[in-house]
């Protein structure tokens, strides 16, 4: 069956395309929800200026898309964690830890963009993929290090004062 889409559904189509789709899922979901008519050249007519601005829309949210991909691309970013003397963490680094720490580094970052298989639970280097969209993803390394790490190199790293004589 043959309809008109009245939103962007994923997988199906954008606004005004015309899909086939199979009539249970028309006639239970699609057409009861409004989210797509019968395609007649009444109800084409009365989108088309209305699917023009959104494919305008489209095209720009992508553009913004591809530029906040590549700028994040091979990014590298710390994050400090409490771990215990094994290297595992007390809970967990999630995905919207990620997209806070990688906000904070002026890269525009939303946490449902954050792919991870499973929360990160030890300190250590950790690959993190960004999907942006259905052909645009991209890796991003995380350090996770304990605050205490942090000091230590801190100190380490400054001279050791001089007694006066």
């Amino acid at each position: 069956m043959k309809l008109l889409l009245h939103t962007d559904m994923p997988k199906l189509g954008y606004f005004g395309d015309v899909v086939e789709v199979s009539a249970g899922y028309a006639r239970n979901y699609l057409i009861p929800q409004k989210l797509a008519v019968e395609p007649s050249e009444a109800n084409i007519k009365a989108i088309e200026a209305e699917r023009a601005q959104k494919v305008e829309q489209r095209r720009l949210a992508r553009e913004r898309q591809v530029k906040a991909a590549q700028k994040v691309e091979g990014a590298e970013i710390t994050m400090r964690a409490r771990a215990n003397e094994m290297g595992h963490l007390f809970g967990s680094v999630t995905e919207e830890d990620i997209a806070t720490a990688l906000c904070q580094e002026n890269y525009e970052v939303q946490s449902k963009q954050v792919r991870l298989t499973g929360h990160i639970r030890s300190i250590g280097t950790h690959e993190v993929k960004l999907h942006f969209a259905e052909d645009l993803d991209v890796m991003v390394t995380i350090h996770i290090i304990r605050p205490e790490d942090e000091a230590d190199e801190s100190e380490s790293d400054q001279e050791p004062d001089k007694a006066p004589n």
